[in-house]
């Protein structure tokens, strides 16, 4: 174990799976004290007895995000069990997936519920937890919310929002030594893109898009979150960093 995150609190949304376990494991094994936190207990409970079987410490708590009494106690008891919060990683989603000309009200709310209203709740709470000793928030988007995204209107407006909303947030809280930064994945092999990697040929459609040649992982996604959540990110905030193995980089590739 090394010691980055040494002596630091951080907690995690959407702790449960995918970006969120994968970035959960990464500060435990750099020396954090962990929260995550999710809707279910069952996978929080799993990726904390994996953390504790390695030597990390990791608490599982379960809430809902799209809640903001509940997200916002999850926190604030967190902090004050353990002292202070270090850091925040704004990571859980929600997405509906349709033409938007059949898209409903509530599927449309249903995309800003959890992506920025828990942004916004988190981020929140954080910057008052934080603003006597600093600390580091990361919000996780999605090229979805660079780039148009045919049949996910909502969720493309909801992660554009999450980028703006960080600048936002980063311009005030720099004189209090908070940190605010995005990063912005693109396909990474998680529960939620499973769907679209199903078979052979769908996954061969995606890949021949980015010029890396492959589908993300969950732990590549949070060795980007770990470096802009340590003090090794000192002077860097209300930056927007792609993590997407070149997709945002190219109009079009060669078939």
């Amino acid at each position: 174990m090394a010691a980055r995150l040494a002596g630091k609190v951080a907690f995690i949304t959407g702790g449960g799976s995918g970006i969120g376990a994968a970035t959960a494991e990464r500060c435990a094994d750099e020396g954090a004290v962990v929260v995550i936190c999710g809707r279910r207990q069952g996978p929080l409970d799993e990726v904390a007895s994996r953390i504790a079987a390695a030597g990390g410490r990791c608490e599982a708590v379960a809430a809902d995000v799209a809640d903001e009494a509940q997200i916002t106690a999850a926190i604030e008891a967190a902090a004050q069990r353990h002292g202070r919060l270090d850091i925040l990683v704004n990571n859980a989603m929600a997405y509906s997936w349709g033409a938007l000309e059949s898209t409903t009200t509530a599927d449309w709310h249903a995309n800003f519920a959890t992506s920025v209203d828990g942004t916004f709740w988190g981020t929140r709470t954080a910057m008052r937890l934080m603003k006597e000793q600093g600390g580091s928030i990361v919000n996780v988007s999605s090229i979805c919310g660079t780039l148009g995204t045919a049949w996910m209107a909502g969720y493309s407006a909801a992660k554009a929002a999450i980028i703006n909303f960080s600048r936002a947030a980063a311009a005030e809280g720099a004189a209090q030594g908070i940190r605010v930064n995005v990063v912005i994945p693109a396909v990474v092999e998680t529960p939620a893109t499973a769907g679209m990697l199903a078979d052979a040929a769908s996954r061969q459609g995606t890949e021949k898009l980015i010029p890396m040649g492959r589908v993300g992982r969950p732990d590549e996604i949070a060795q980007a979150i770990l470096f802009l959540a340590s003090d090794e990110a000192s002077y860097v905030t209300g930056a927007a960093l792609p993590v997407d193995g070149g997709r945002s980089a190219v109009l079009v590739t060669a078939l």
